[in-house]
């Protein structure tokens, strides 16, 4: 019998989503964080994924992250949060790797002030999802997936 591929991915949260919940809930919904952690979870089980979880506030802590995935996750799902329009450190890191990334955003990026319509980071990632709440970290899971599935 076949083993049952699994595969792995790392989420990666940005500044001011540990305050998710709390912060601008007409925005941002009012689930925090770990209740959408949980949701991932409960989706990567469903079709066959492993996930991980970090959110830090810090530009570098992000960097070193995203560098470190390589050498032990197939996926990244990112939310760079403000800094996905300033971050062009972020965005290199990104670059840099050789596994697929998928940005995602819980608000519509392009309806909110003009400072958010562009997103820096967004280049480096293979697709963007923005607009759908926390539903677009379980998109941009089993679109990562399908896509890796595909490839192997």
């Amino acid at each position: 019998m076949e083993a049952k591929m699994s595969i792995k991915v790392v989420v990666i949260n940005g500044p001011n989503l540990n305050l998710l919940g709390k912060r601008e809930p007409e925005v941002y919904g009012s689930l925090t964080l770990e209740e959408i952690n949980r949701e991932i979870e409960k989706e990567a089980e469903k079709i066959g994924a492993e996930v991980t979880f970090h959110q830090t506030n810090l530009e570098g802590e992000i960097v070193n992250l995203i560098q470190a995935a390589p050498n032990e996750f197939d996926a990244v799902i990112i939310n760079p949060a403000g800094y996905s329009h300033t971050s062009v450190a972020i965005l290199d890191a990104i670059l840099g790797i050789d596994i697929p990334v998928v940005e995602v955003h819980l608000s519509n990026i392009h309806s909110r002030e003009e400072f958010r319509h562009r997103s820096i980071t967004a280049r480096g990632a293979i697709g963007t999802i923005s607009g759908f709440g926390s539903f677009g970290y379980i998109m941009a899971l089993e679109a990562i997936v399908e896509r890796l599935k595909e490839e192997k």
